[in-house]
């Protein structure tokens, strides 16, 4: 029974930083491809980060520079550093997993496409004013 359970979402100020973790279990998540995307109010969502498990990472425009995402196999906990926060980056944040992601270009990890997820969370909550 595969879970992705996020945690780290809360209010802050914007120029702030915050860090973001998803505890996953289940042992095919670890050759996965894993990503965050996050749904604003009212918005459409939209992938900001992945990585795949070779270590190769992709990020949305609106985020290089500012966010890194990172993963712990051994602690199977996927996180999501972000700093120099925005008003703009209000949002719901999931994570998510692509088990089949190798040679799909409309995985998260190709293209930051939602598509493709296997699993992802309830999200976690940030909110920057």
């Amino acid at each position: 029974h595969v879970q992705l359970v996020e945690s780290g979402g809360e209010s802050a100020q914007a120029g702030g930083s915050l860090r973001l973790s998803c505890a996953y279990n289940g042992y095919s998540n670890h050759e996965a491809c894993m990503g965050w995307f996050r749904e604003p109010d009212g918005k459409k969502r939209e992938g900001v980060a992945a990585i795949d498990s070779d270590g190769n990472t992709r990020y949305a425009d609106s985020v290089k520079g500012r966010f890194t995402i990172s993963r712990d196999n051994a602690r199977e906990t996927l996180y999501l550093q972000m700093t120099d926060l925005e008003p703009e980056d209000t949002a719901r944040y999931y994570c998510a997993s692509d088990l089949n992601w190798r040679g799909d270009t409309s995985s998260i990890c190709a293209s930051l496409q939602m598509v493709s997820l296997d699993y992802a969370g309830q999200g976690t909550q940030v909110t920057v004013s």
